[in-house]
């Protein structure tokens, strides 16, 4: 896809009309294009936004995919971010502004959205033995010359499959062997003589081309340091045993994809990448890390690898949840109309941050106040003896697990640190 046709494409989002689809917009916002919305910069509190309303920090957004680029380019790594995390187009080129390779995804449904919006290199850490979702890879392959398009394999049969389904197809499917984790993880072949046999049977097919190995080292059993490290350094001799085989010779392999990294151990990574023997073609170590782009105030912020090692940064986290007091029962508790249809749950419950009184407008800290659980459309909030928090009150809540956020709001304001809203991203799961 050209450059233009692409520029279109991420344009037209904001010739999105705004309506009931899009919950916490402004009611009287109906009818107006996204791009028109945007630029009345609206002030989250009085610009007739409703509750719940989930945000994404300008700043914060800025400073994680700023942080990401420079920290890949520090380690020489290339970046192809986990695009399940957000499913946001206007997201995913902003990644590939600041030097992603391309983009990771899971499933087909979301490879469909990645070229729909002119992707052109994607890396599916996930094996397809979809028929139809083949085929249809194989014509975008053979209509757009520039895609470029990787995926896993993990068995003779899944080979098999992916032949059956492939065959006559101008351009053969690139395919890296997916080395299991450990014994009880969860996909890839577990043992390196295994991989061998995946990795003939893939060479005994006329669609397919083996061009390296790759793994997810956030399955390892019991993850700590020595472990997650001890499988990436098989992963990467599993990669010089297939070159020294001359397992990558032949049908014009340029160079050996050898990837990894989730958001948690992508300092392990880096390591181990670091001191990957010299080949006989050049290796693109490829990271595919996604939920850094907003963070959060809970799994991520206990797990990422910046607590090990602060002298590399920091990331910040993007989101923040409003949602209304709405009714005040007792000293002890409280309820907000923000639920399980709104946050994420299953990590951690939201995080009670920042309290917008109703009267004042002013904004305080929400220490006493905690989230104990979630129904359906209500938080369920615990208040301290003595904590002032009346019916009509905002409660600003930090999130955990971004992949089980954006998935739950299909248009999510952009707020800068004075509360004005410059933008909207377009989420499609």
């Amino acid at each position: 896809m050209a450059a233009t046709d692409r520029e279109d494409r991420l344009a037209a989002l904001g010739a999105e009309r705004v309506d009931h689809r899009f919950k916490g917009l402004p009611p009287d916002a109906e009818g107006l294009t996204v791009a028109e919305l945007a630029a009345e910069r609206r002030d989250l509190f009085t610009g007739g936004f409703t509750t719940p309303v989930l945000t994404l920090s300008a700043e914060a957004v800025e400073h994680n995919l700023a942080l990401l680029e420079t920290y890949a380019e520090r380690h020489g790594l290339a970046f192809a971010p986990h695009g399940k995390t957000s499913m946001a187009p206007r997201l995913f080129a902003r990644q590939i502004e600041r030097g992603a390779w391309g983009i990771t995804l899971a499933m087909p449904h979301q490879v469909r959205v990645a070229r729909a919006f002119g992707v052109e290199r994607i890396f599916l850490a996930n094996e397809l033995v979809d028929a139809v979702a083949l085929r249809w890879i194989a014509g975008e392959l053979e209509r757009d010359e520039a895609f470029r398009f990787i995926c896993y394999v993990d068995s003779v049969r899944g080979v098999e499959l992916m032949d059956q389904a492939l065959r006559g197809s101008a351009r053969r499917v690139d395919v890296v062997v997916e080395l299991a984790a450990g014994e009880g993880a969860r996909t890839g072949v577990r043992t390196e003589a295994e991989c061998a046999e995946v990795a003939d049977a893939v060479a005994g097919t006329g669609t397919l081309r083996l061009v390296g190995v790759a793994g997810y080292e956030g399955e390892v059993p019991r993850a700590d340091p020595e472990r997650v490290h001890a499988y990436l350094t098989r992963l990467v001799s599993l990669a010089a045993d297939f070159d020294k085989a001359g397992r990558f010779a032949g049908l014009g392999v340029s160079e050996i994809v050898l990837s990894a990294g989730g958001s948690a151990w992508f300092d392990a990574v880096a390591d181990v990448f670091a001191s990957v023997p010299g080949l006989s073609l050049p290796v693109l170590k490829l990271l595919r890390s996604g939920a850094y782009v907003s963070h959060d105030d809970g799994h991520y912020r206990k797990l990422t690898p910046f607590n090990r090692v602060p002298s590399e940064g920091t990331l910040r986290p993007a989101f923040r949840l409003w949602a209304q007091v709405v009714s005040r029962p007792s000293p002890e508790q409280a309820f907000v109309n923000a639920g399980k249809r709104d946050a994420a749950y299953d990590l951690d419950l939201p995080e009670a941050q920042v309290v917008r009184d109703a009267r004042t407008g002013e904004l305080r800290d929400a220490s006493g106040i905690s989230v104990t659980g979630l129904s359906d459309q209500h938080g369920w909030l615990r208040t301290e003896p003595g904590v002032s928090l009346s019916v009509g009150d905002w409660v600003g809540m930090g999130l955990s697990h971004p992949c089980t956020v954006f998935d739950k709001w299909g248009l999510v304001p952009v707020v800068g640190a004075d509360g004005e809203v410059s933008d909207y991203i377009r989420t499609y799961f």
